[in-house]
């Protein structure tokens, strides 16, 4: 067991073995070199203006869904006093939120894989605007209820569509950094909710509906900016290839792709269920950081409404570099590395979180676990695409975040209902008064969080640099040409036993030199062929 412990975390902490072209300039395969980082300025510097078209469409659309969602936990006081409900009533709205999600990232991520990243983003930037403006209507509690549950199934189909759109047109070794700016503009929305809160809202007579408006009309914005942006090249290239085959109906596409889904599900089922999990410890963490924050700042803390908003936009300022810090070294480092490094030091610094009673030490605890959080999330969008089957680059991301945002539907509430349960007594005013001690509980449940990413991360896969464009071995669908394998030992005894320790295949006419483990040898014989579906199962 300690063998097979130290053997993972060579394979995750060191630069792992794949193909590589090598400094003789043949394609080998073997224990990769590690990346070198590059200056980031010249990778910032290697995307085309197209790409950057790609990309900006996605984190706009992504920065918006961020500022609608954080709208409501940023006015959670204020709503609890408008409808004269108590503040765990209020956190109900964020879990039906999270747990209508998935429903709009099985829509409009199928729709996008379908029809295109374009037109469902359009829609559902609409949808979206739209449920924000009636949030801003609603009079009774459970008209509020109901249109939070509904900008659920809005909310959920933006990121599927967003990350594949930005994210697949880049250059492999854009990603890491990329990804980690895309996933932050989920940070920059609260940030430009959290400054609306604190210079708009208080000064406004419609107080916390002028968040509401502002996000509709910005949402709006990007949902019209992106009529003047063209189709993702990934599948216009898609379409291209689709149309040199027979014609077939819209029922026909349907049941085809119908039979695609089940097939990869059948495939890749195991993938499936651990990114879901995943995603839902990603997101218990994020949800659990960041909900409530502003509800503890005042609550626990005692701080004003709008110290604890300004509080939120340094933190958020903490979240912005965490993650593109974290996913530019991913690129070099890997995928769970870094995030089981960013997780390990978040969790030594809940302590510096909520400890402290004045106000600079508990922003600067809220700082560094931002970082650590969101510079763990930042190598989500590329990890998920890498991990994505080919021809569900929209859908699998979309989904299985979203599945696991259900799963980590109830983490807002359940930290609401504990910690009002959960008393602390604090001097106020020179009287001694119980508040609900928000701060023990996130304290608590942060910690739980951090060690099972740690963990789970480390028990699943990376395939950091997968070439989007290439279909993987073995893979392949009707009309697609997949590539020709043969596979012979270098050296062989009279007997027929293998005596080599490397072998050969040929990749498309091209010799790749590959270590030829015993169980591989076995199957190959002297110069013996291997088939493609064994051989799909031995080489990475």
């Amino acid at each position: 067991m300690l063998r097979a412990f130290t053997a993972r975390l060579a394979d995750i902490f060191g630069p792992g073995t794949g193909q590589y072209v090598n400094s003789d300039g043949v394609l080998t395969y073997g224990k990769l070199p590690r990346p070198k980082l590059e200056n980031p300025f010249r990778v910032m510097m290697r995307p085309t203006a197209m790409n950057y078209l790609y990309f900006l469409v996605g984190w706009a659309a992504w920065t918006m869904d961020g500022y609608d969602f954080h709208s409501v936990s940023l006015s959670l006081s204020r709503l609890a006093e408008y409808y004269d409900k108590p503040r765990e009533s209020i956190a109900t709205s964020i879990t039906l939120t999270l747990l209508f999600r998935p429903i709009g990232a099985v829509l409009f991520g199928f729709a996008g894989d379908m029809y295109g990243r374009k037109w469902p983003m359009i829609a559902n930037l609409i949808l979206i605007s739209g449920l924000q403006l009636a949030t801003a209507y609603c009079y009774t509690f459970k008209s509020f209820l109901i249109v939070r549950a509904m900008f659920g199934i809005g909310m959920g189909g933006i990121w599927g569509n967003a990350a594949s759109m930005g994210l697949e047109n880049m250059p492999v070794d854009c990603r890491g950094v990329f990804s980690g700016i895309l996933q932050q503009g989920y940070a920059l929305g609260y940030l430009i909710a959290a400054l609306m809160n604190l210079y708009v809202v208080p000064k406004v007579e419609m107080t916390f509906r002028a968040l509401f408006y502002i996000g509709a009309a910005l949402t709006f914005l990007v949902a019209f900016a992106r009529l003047f942006f063209p189709e993702s090249q990934q599948f216009l290239e898609k379409k291209a290839a689709a149309a040199l085959l027979p014609p077939t109906t819209a029922m026909q596409k349907v049941q085809a792709f119908k039979s695609q889904v089940q097939k990869m599900l059948k495939k890749y089922w195991r993938r499936c269920l651990y990114a879901t999990f995943l995603l839902g410890i990603f997101n218990a963490m994020s949800h659990t950081s960041q909900d409530l924050y502003p509800t503890y700042m005042q609550q626990t803390k005692l701080f004003s409404p709008e110290s604890s908003s300004l509080a939120t936009i340094i933190a958020k300022c903490g979240a912005l570099l965490g993650g593109t810090f974290a996913g530019y070294y991913s690129q070099a480092f890997g995928r769970r590395a870094t995030i089981m490094i960013a997780s390990f030091f978040g969790a030594i610094f809940i302590p510096l979180w909520v400890l402290p009673s004045s106000w600079g030490a508990l922003v600067a605890g809220a700082f560094v676990i931002q970082f650590c959080v969101q510079g763990a999330w930042g190598i989500i969008p590329i990890h998920l695409n890498e991990l994505a089957p080919r021809g569900f680059r929209a859908s699998f991301p979309g989904i299985t975040y979203q599945l696991g945002n259900m799963l980590a539907s109830p983490m807002a509430q359940i930290a609401s209902v504990v910690s009002e349960n959960w008393k602390i007594w604090v001097t106020v005013d020179g009287e001694r008064e119980e508040r609900p001690d928000y701060g023990r509980t996130q304290a608590v449940m942060m910690a739980v969080i951090f060690t099972l990413t740690i963990i789970w991360t480390a028990a699943g896969p990376e395939k950091r640099g997968v070439e989007f464009e290439e279909p993987e071995v073995g893979e392949g669908e009707k009309g697609e040409i997949l590539p020709t394998f043969s596979c012979s030992s270098d050296a062989s005894s009279g007997d027929g036993a293998s005596s080599g320790d490397h072998g050969a295949v040929v990749l498309d006419g091209k010799e790749v030199a590959v270590p030829m483990m015993d169980d591989l040898k076995r199957e190959i014989g002297p110069g013996g062929a291997l088939e493609l579906e064994n051989i799909s199962r031995k080489l990475p």
